[in-house]
């Protein structure tokens, strides 16, 4: 539910999207900088850029995440950042808040707050765009509003059409699960949903069954609608369901670097982020379980068929696991090779239980 006052207090789960950003930023800036002539940050619902205890909002923390790279001063792309608010006092409240604070941003770098709807402006730009038959330039797109209404799944395939543009959602279930049943939100979540079929949702009486098909539906209609990864994950306090994330893109590097961000963000307090696919895979531990690892590596390539490294590579950075790329060779490899578990194709490598480029190897059955 949207606060009434222009400013208010942080949630303790409002840190965990901010880390996440900021480590995705992180990463994200200096590749799409180094590639393409201008990049674009939009948050959809940019807030006032302050809350009342005086911490920081999304749009600080992207603008903070170039000021302070490292490499800002070689990244030579024209980076614009958008900060979309529709309640008037707010958009005023964080266009002072971002020219009161000193951000050393560098001279290819501009920022710019529109007072409007997510839904409107970036439709507005879109058909702008398509009149002139261009296209958007690469973006990340933040979308976290307070509730179920104006982020129509239309308006996010038109994001998604553009090839290097991503969508980073909160996807708020409580809200969903709450009034999915109320007729006055039925247009709400078909524009939300991009179809009708969340209604199926309404005769799920388990309350596990009911999410787990409702995220389905989401990340099903993601793909539908142009994204060629989805990566879903949520974020718990103690063992109640806060929010859920889900991320769409389009490019496999921008896959791996998602993932990245959210491990990197360990519990904080008693909130953690848990794996969409795994719910019992609390991300950013360093302990981990790596046996549902081993048995996905099994089922997605199968056993005694010979597998080069970098197709075992490429599934590791896609959405396909929630694991990262570095669990695969030290953690998992190598421990399934000196089991017998796996074989490696004598001379495609130099050292063992390395696993370089041109490596083969198979997944194999050990007699019991």
């Amino acid at each position: 539910m949207a606060p009434n006052a222009t400013i208010w207090p942080l949630d303790g789960h409002t840190q965990g999207k901010h880390l996440v950003l900021k480590n995705y930023m992180d990463a994200w800036l200096p590749i799409m900088t180094k590639w393409n002539g201008r990049v674009l940050f939009i948050d959809a619902f940019a807030g006032p850029g302050k809350y009342s205890g005086g911490e920081h909002g999304s749009p600080v923390v992207a603008l903070q995440s170039l000021s302070q790279h490292s490499s800002r001063n070689q990244m030579k792309s024209e980076i614009l950042y958008v900060f979309i608010e529709k309640d008037v006092a707010r958009a005023q409240h964080l266009q002072e808040t971002l020219n009161s604070i000193e951000l050393e941003l560098p001279s290819n770098c501009a920022y710019e707050v529109i007072n409007s709807t997510f839904d409107e402006t970036l439709n507005e730009v879109l058909d702008t765009l398509e009149d002139q038959k261009k296209k958007l330039a690469p973006a990340f797109v933040m979308i976290d509003p307070f509730g179920v209404s104006g982020t129509p799944m239309k308006t996010i395939g038109r994001i998604l059409d553009n090839p290097k543009s991503e969508v980073y959602i909160s996807l708020m279930y409580r809200e969903i699960n709450r009034f999915m049943d109320h007729q006055n939100f039925e247009s709400h979540l078909d524009e939300l949903f991009g179809c009708t079929e969340w209604r199926q949702a309404i005769q799920i009486a388990n309350s596990e069954e009911r999410k787990s098909f409702i995220f389905s539906l989401y990340e099903d209609q993601l793909r539908n609608h142009g994204a060629k990864y989805v990566l879903h994950f949520e974020l718990y306090q103690s063992n109640r369901l806060v929010y859920a994330i889900f991320f769409g893109t389009q490019d496999l590097a921008g896959c791996d670097k998602m993932k990245q961000a959210i491990w990197k963000v360990a519990p904080f307090g008693n909130y953690r982020f848990r794996s969409g696919q795994n719910s019992q895979l609390t991300l950013g531990i360093d302990v981990l379980d790596l046996t549902p690892l081993e048995n996905g590596l099994k089922r997605e390539f199968g056993l005694e068929k010979w597998i080069n490294i970098t197709d075992i590579e490429d599934f590791m950075k896609s959405d396909k696991t929630p694991f990262l790329s570095t669990h695969l060779k030290t953690k998992t490899l190598k421990p399934m090779e000196s089991r017998g578990d796996i074989e490696v194709q004598e001379g495609t490598r130099n050292r063992a239980s390395t696993y370089p480029a041109g490596t083969l190897l198979k997944f194999v059955q050990r007699p019991i």
